[in-house]
């Protein structure tokens, strides 16, 4: 039987503190969720709610329907209870630490208020994970769970009783899949495996957790860039924390999009974290180890480098000289069975 979490609201900065290098955000379309359901979307489409980016506002624009809105917004005077969205998360299973409901613009015809279901697979029973919780206008919702919630693969999110909703960020740990004897080569940097950008230099333009996304995006919006360097020996870096510690074999680079802001040069190091960690190794540790030494980049490639050696590692450290964008980084290699 599972015991749904005890939650606790927070604030913007605790949100962000807490969630942004442990978590990632499993409500995106970046990560190929999907909305599976819903109630309705008379006004505004469910699939806004998974946009990546902040919500936009077109003040005195209307469609047929009336006025224009970033976000999800159903009829009024709803028969039911509640009007609701499923979300198909684009991982297999995950469990949920944090959740932000956004009502940005919505002002008026915001969400009264709002609970959160979860389930494994579809046609699995609904489970409350989130009890009904009040909702303001135009502001950002936060609810930290003090433990993680059930495993989900679907998530329901219930508005009490109709109105609007602009975004929904669902912060949580991805659950890498069962490693067997017969596994071989696998991205031990893709999110599907469980991977985390924890540390970067700078994320002015793009944020670090796009590198380790599905796919190789759409645009120059979807990649990590970094704001434009001034100092002479500058240089930009992320961590990420591999899925399972595994021995690296090649590693990409893909500057897709990336054309007239490319890095000149690239670097990847790779390190293990111990007991004493916690999960995590610093930019500036002293054990990181050159695993792809100083290569010219070039834009709208995917840059491949062979790694010899057969160490296990737990993570890795791109370096981009002196700044820059890239699309995706991909740490190809086998998992360790330890």
């Amino acid at each position: 039987m599972f015991d749904a979490p005890e939650v606790e609201r927070i604030d913007e900065a605790t949100f962000t503190q807490t969630f942004s290098t442990t978590c990632i955000n499993l409500a995106s379309s970046t990560l190929n969720s999907t909305i599976s359901g819903f109630s309705d979307e008379y006004f505004a489409s469910a699939s806004n709610l998974l946009t990546p980016t902040p919500p936009i506002r077109r003040a005195g624009y209307f469609v047929e329907t009336g006025a224009w809105y970033d976000g999800w917004e159903t009829r009024r005077h709803n028969r039911e209870p509640y009007d609701w969205v499923t979300i198909k998360l684009g991982v297999p299973s995950a469990t949920i630490h944090g959740l932000c409901i956004d009502t940005t613009y919505f002002n008026g015809n915001h969400a009264p208020s709002i609970s959160l279901d979860g389930r494994a697979d579809e046609g699995d029973e609904w489970t409350e994970i989130l009890g009904q919780c009040e909702c303001g206008p135009s502001q950002k919702h936060f609810w930290a769970f003090k433990k993680p919630t059930m495993t989900v693969g679907e998530v329901r999110l219930r508005m009490w009783p109709d109105g609007g909703i602009a975004r929904v960020h669902l912060m949580g740990k991805v659950l890498p899949p069962v490693l067997t004897a017969a596994e071989g080569t696998v991205d031990l940097a893709s999110v599907a495996m469980g991977a985390v950008a924890q540390q970067w230099s700078d994320q002015h333009f793009g944020v670090a957790g796009n590198l380790i996304m599905p796919g190789r995006g759409k645009d120059m919006g979807d990649g990590w860039e970094t704001k434009r360097s001034r100092e002479k020996g500058h240089t930009d870096w992320v961590v990420v924390k591999l899925g399972s510690p595994g021995v690296v074999e090649e590693v990409l680079v893909d500057t897709l999009h990336f054309r007239g802001n490319f890095p000149q040069a690239v670097e990847v190091y790779a390190a293990t974290a111990g007991e004493s960690d916690s999960g995590e190794i610093k930019g500036d540790d002293k054990r990181w180890e050159k695993i792809v030494e100083k290569s010219e980049c070039q834009k709208d490639t995917e840059h491949r480098f062979k790694v010899e050696g057969g160490k296990v590692y737990t993570h890795v450290k791109m370096v981009i000289i002196p700044d820059g964008g890239v699309k995706r980084l991909r740490v190809f290699g086998k998992r360790s069975q330890v």
